[in-house]
């Protein structure tokens, strides 16, 4: 199968480099990847034949990332709870106080995110939630190789965040971590979607 016919998912998990690609054009690799390159390439109004080009001229093997396809899903799921689980539950509450601070000190700009504390709270509570249906029935029960049922995946930010011009240093550092997490999250969800998921259909 050509390049430009396989699934954004599969992309992503065979072609090292390829999830960076994605995000330079929002195209969604994690809920979005069964749609083919040629229709991801269509959404975003790019021709197909320039997206494959920017693939293929990634550099081969540059990839820090481990051959997750063929780990055994003990060992995913153990890469899983480590680099993204524990790691959410360091972000989130941090992004809380930072986006609190920000809304404290800048509430009356315009371009201030006002309500991002509010939406980052239940963000936290929701990813809390998921995570411990994760660990307590849905990974135990993929480590005994039962088929899994399907995880609604959680969408978060879509936006391209950024800090508008004369943003203070936490607004900044707010937004770097914001875009972070969004990136880990992506990441988080294409592995267990694409990978450990589709596995135990």
């Amino acid at each position: 199968m050509s390049l430009i016919e396989q699934t954004v998912g599969r992309t992503a998990l065979t072609l090292p480099g390829a999830t960076r690609v994605f995000r330079d054009h929002n195209i969604d690799f994690c809920c979005g990847g069964r749609i083919s390159l040629r229709e991801a390439a269509e959404r975003i109004g790019l021709s197909a034949q320039a997206l494959v080009e920017q693939l293929e001229a990634l550099p081969a093997g540059t990839s820090d990332e481990r051959d997750w396809p063929s780990a055994s899903n003990d060992e995913l799921i153990e890469h899983i709870l480590t680099r993204y689980h524990d790691v959410h539950r360091q972000q989130l509450p941090e992004l809380v106080r930072m986006a609190r601070r920000v809304e404290q000190v800048h509430g009356e700009r315009d371009t201030c995110p006002n309500g991002l504390a509010d939406l980052l709270t239940t963000i936290h509570q929701e990813m809390e939630s998921h995570m411990q249906k994760e660990e307590q029935i849905l990974f135990p029960m993929l480590r005994r190789g039962l088929g899994a049922q399907a995880q609604g995946p959680i969408e978060v930010f879509t936006d391209d965040i950024t800090p508008p011009k004369g943003a203070c240093t936490t607004w900044r550092a707010l937004y770097t971590g914001l875009r972070e997490f969004r990136d880990d999250l992506m990441q988080h969800i294409h592995l267990e979607n694409n990978l450990l998921f589709e596995r135990a259909g």
